[in-house]
This record gives structure tokens, sequence and C-alpha cells, in this order.
């Protein structure tokens, strides 16, 4: 089963995601938090696989509460989501930095919803390749400063070509082919790279490759 917290300030938002993700049979909501405060103390209580966090809420916002759960050893196997109003979201950007394995847009059609949460369970990012370009480039350029001091100095020259090809929105089996080599040495590359940067996942990486430089904003079109 895949355990679900929910975290959203308005009552019937949590009340129609508990309703989908309850009617699946491998997808169980844990609890249900109102605020960014709460849905720490959940998370650690609960233990979920998943965090739907919305990112605005009242004496914690989703941004801060994605920061502790992240920062938090207890509580490194659980994935966040940030569900937000609008793709191109600076908040977002921000929770991709802190830790957070990807963002939904909350008018997402269910079956999109299902699929995100598996995924994320499973171990992938949640990255909309086309969204998360736009939003990343957007912002990346405006940021603060990197979370951790950017030196690639650990990273072998392929490796550094790899991260800059998942900051590119492409996949490991994408990855495999531009280089010719197999989706499961790509994925070692890319496994190796986030060990050595300290990323929490794919999507961190993701950010990491931006701030960076291996990936500068716009240089795809």
């Amino acid at each position: 089963m895949i355990k679900v917290l929910l975290a959203d300030d308005q009552a019937l938002v949590r009340a129609g995601f508990r309703a989908l993700l309850d009617a699946q049979s491998d997808i169980e909501v844990v609890g249900e938090a109102a605020d960014g405060a709460e849905a720490v103390r959940m998370a650690v209580q609960t233990r979920p696989d998943v965090v739907l966090m919305d990112i605005r809420m009242p004496v914690l916002d989703g941004l801060e509460a994605t920061r502790q759960i992240a920062a938090d050893a207890r509580l490194a196997d659980v994935r966040i989501v940030i569900l937000t109003t609008f793709d191109l979201d600076e908040y977002v950007f921000e929770a991709l930095r802190v830790g957070a394995s990807g963002f939904l847009v909350k008018d997402t059609e269910p079956v999109d919803l299902l699929r995100g949460v598996r995924a994320v369970a499973g171990g992938d990012a949640l990255l909309s390749p086309g969204v998360t370009r736009r939003l990343i480039e957007e912002f990346a350029s405006r940021s603060r400063a990197p979370l951790t001091p950017m030196t690639l100095d650990a990273l072998t020259d392929r490796e550094r070509e790899v991260m800059a090809l998942v900051g590119a929105g492409l996949s490991n089996e994408d990855i495999a082919a531009k280089l010719f080599v197999s989706p499961a040495t790509a994925k070692t590359h890319v496994s190796r790279a986030m060990i050595k940067l300290g990323a929490r996942d794919r999507a961190q990486l993701v950010v990491f490759a931006y701030e960076a430089g291996l990936v500068r904003p716009g240089w795809l079109g």
C-alpha cells in the first residue's frame, strides 16, 4: 500500500483528493493536515510514502513544511509533491530546491494525479519536462545562492554530461540513447551524481544542474 498524507487548508480539496485516492486498491490516505505545521507533525507520526502539499497554507506554508520534512533524517523516505494553482510558481521552484520530488497543478486530471502518486512512491521525480524547464528557466537566474556549493570536482566528465541531460529533462532511456549506453548505465551515472552532490532525488538534481551552470536558462529554446 502507498500511504499518502494530504496537506491543504481547504477541507473541500482534501475531501476530493481523499475520495479519489481511497478508492484505489493500492493507496491509503493516512492523514489530513490543514496547515504546514500540522503536516510536519503528521509526517513524523504517520511516516507516509507521499505527501501532497499545498504551497500556500496558514501557520506554516508548504515551502517551509517541505524544508523541514526534507531535512528530517527520520523522514528520508518521504516524498513530497507540491500542489499549486498555476505551473509557473516561484514557490514551487524553491520547493524543488529544498527537497520536493515534483509538483502538480490542482486542476490536473484524476488519472494523472494517481499516476503521479504512484510514480513518486516508486522513486521517480514527478516532473513534466516542458513545464519544469519553463519553471526553472523562469526562476533559476534570480534564485538565491545554491543550498550547497556547486563544486563539481567530485563528478567525472561523464557524470557532468549526464547531469546536464537530466537538467534538460531527459529520462534515463533518453540519456542512454543519446550517449549510446544502456539505460542501466545511464541510471548508474545519475545515481552517482546524486550521491556525490547530496541531491535528495532527481528533481533536486535538475535544480542543481541549473545552479551549477551545466544548463543555462533559454539554451533549449
